[in-house]
């Protein structure tokens, strides 16, 4: 019982980046969120992108967009060391775990309050690694900025279609907008998921500048 126990003290952060489909409710939002190309400034472009690097290489969104060794990263509550996750947990080719072991043997599909702390917290949509080629950490933020914008390597997205990735995942109650309310006493992001969704469209609006 002890072993079953630990196995299920789980705590990974997630974003789920494959390609998903858009509802008109979706789009509606989305376009309200988008200011016009070119009204944003690329100074301005890039002050935004300096606070999207500071929320997407949090731990909290970080930890499990890991590469190619398929092997997630956690914080335990009450430090700031970034540690393989606990409990030897492998995510296997398909980042959803290896047989036996799936991530959702512990992190179960729900939208119930998650404010257990070390408990395995849990969203509305089933638990799994970024696709490998979304790797965030261990990156630097220029890297991610020039992942984000290429829809080679996005998910096939443009400014919009990102944004609207961000509402689509809050409508499923999913990893994004979990990050800033994580319970347990975990740590969070800067800012608001809606102050993110504001930059992310700024950004595209300001053509998505770089750091050079």
């Amino acid at each position: 019982m002890k072993r079953i126990l630990l196995r299920c003290l789980v705590a990974a952060a997630v974003a789920i980046t494959a390609p998903i489909a858009i509802s008109a409710t979706d789009d509606q939002k989305t376009a309200s969120d988008m200011p016009l190309a070119g009204s944003v400034s690329k100074d301005d472009g890039l002050k935004a992108w300096q606070r999207i690097q500071a929320v997407i290489t949090h731990p909290r969104c970080a930890n499990c967009h890991v590469g190619a060794d398929n092997v997630p990263r956690w914080n335990v509550v009450g430090e700031s060391k970034t540690r393989l996750h606990g409990m030897d947990i492998h995510a296997g080719f398909g980042r959803a775990g290896i047989p036996g072991q799936t991530c959702t043997t512990c992190h179960v599909t729900s939208t119930a309050p998650n404010d257990v702390p070390h408990a395995p917290p849990h969203v509305g949509i089933a638990w799994q690694l970024a696709p490998v080629q979304f790797q965030w950490f261990g990156k630097s933020g220029a890297e991610i900025c020039q992942q984000l914008r290429d829809p080679r390597r996005n998910g096939g997205r443009d400014a919009a279609g990102l944004v609207e990735h961000l509402r689509h995942d809050a409508l499923m109650h999913g990893f994004i907008p979990w990050g800033w309310n994580p319970g347990g006493g975990r740590g969070t992001p800067p800012g608001t998921f809606d102050s993110h969704v504001k930059d992310v469209a700024m950004w595209g609006a300001a053509g998505q500048p770089c750091p050079e």
